[in-house]
């Protein structure tokens, strides 16, 4: 087996060396990200580069396919969702650090793992969304303001156990402390109207429906329901809210790719990751109405239009590192029950 893998290595190397006209130019991505999303991407890189990209997609179980492949799994780059995947990623195993001074210059530091095990390509906003008819505007301005007693019965989220009210919840206990942020939890399910359920859009849809007041989302479900002409009625009955604009700023979470242990096609991987870094940043975020990750790409005008914000500084190094602790919490208050 030792000889199998030095062979290979070899090949791999021999052909990362060789010259472009003759390497086996490729790159394998898994993807938890959705075909319609990434696919101009990779075919935008092709273009430009020649290097063709080869995808497998899917909504769940693909770093443990990566675990299960071990040392020839033909896996690249896992693209993520969510701070909560790369987290999940690291702990299992199957990814390895990447240094690059583009990739250091484009991502901002809170943005990427400090070991570079991780980096973001697009952030997305947890933001508050509330009824045009019955909010004013500044009624409701912080995560904080969610456990405001006036609320009660007002409230509307997805599960306390999604990975991006896990993330929120791990930012507040980053923020606050465990004791005040589980204060806070509980104070919040107290106010909810119903209990938890469906996805970000659904919460908006319930505000329509009168069902709940205000809602906790991602930003970009705005955009979506905007341009899908059965939901556009639910976002046009709100507004949107860009809480802690008088302190830290508006949570927000990432889309992002890991390198894999086992990257057979590095080099290749590397470009791809430096690319959608800047080049290819205009065009991922657009894809979802996300805002680029590098802060000198100007935002899509339309989401523009909604508002701009601050956001939180927190690293999300260190929201991953709540997030075991945020769950818990979550059980502990009863959120979903």
């Amino acid at each position: 087996m030792a000889q199998l893998k030095k062979l290979l290595f070899g090949l791999i190397g021999a052909s990362m060396l060789a010259p472009a006209a003759n390497a086996a130019e490729e790159v394998n991505v898994y993807s938890y990200r959705q075909e319609f999303l990434v696919k101009p991407l990779f075919d935008a890189f092709t273009k430009e580069t020649g290097i063709k990209v080869n995808v497998v997609f899917s909504d769940k179980g693909l770093i443990e396919r990566v675990q299960a492949e071990g040392d020839n799994s033909p896996a690249d780059l896992i693209f993520t969702v969510d701070i909560g995947k790369l987290n999940d990623a690291v702990d299992a195993g199957v990814t390895q650090p990447v240094t690059s001074p583009t990739l250091e210059k484009n991502i901002p530091a809170n943005f990427r793992h400090p070991d570079g095990l991780w980096y973001g390509m697009t952030t997305r906003a947890r933001i508050i969304y509330a009824s045009k008819d019955r909010v004013k505007p500044g009624e409701i301005t912080s995560y904080e303001d969610l456990a405001d007693p006036k609320w009660k019965g007002r409230l509307c989220t997805r599960s306390g156990k999604h990975v991006y009210n896990v993330a929120l919840i791990a930012s507040m206990i980053a923020h606050h402390g465990k004791d005040e942020a589980e204060a806070w939890l509980s104070k919040v399910k107290d106010n909810l109207a119903r209990k938890p359920q469906g996805n970000d859009r659904a919460q908006v849809k319930a505000i329509k429906e009168g069902e709940c007041d205000i809602a906790v989302g991602n930003h970009y479900y705005y955009g979506k329901m905007l341009h899908d002409e059965k939901q556009k009625p639910w976002a046009d009955s709100v507004y949107l809210v860009f809480p802690n604009q008088e302190n830290r700023g508006t949570h927000v979470n990432i889309s992002g790719v890991s390198m894999t242990k086992s990257a057979p096609n590095k080099a290749n991987a590397l470009k791809l990751m430096e690319f959608l870094s800047g080049a290819g940043q205009t065009l991922y975020a657009e894809q979802n109405f996300e805002y680029p990750v590098n802060p000198t790409v100007e935002w899509l005008p339309e989401v523009k239009s909604w508002g701009e914000f601050k956001s939180d500084t927190l690293s999300l190094a260190e929201v991953a590192e709540l997030r075991k602790e945020a769950i818990m919490m979550v059980d502990r208050v009863g959120y979903n029950d």
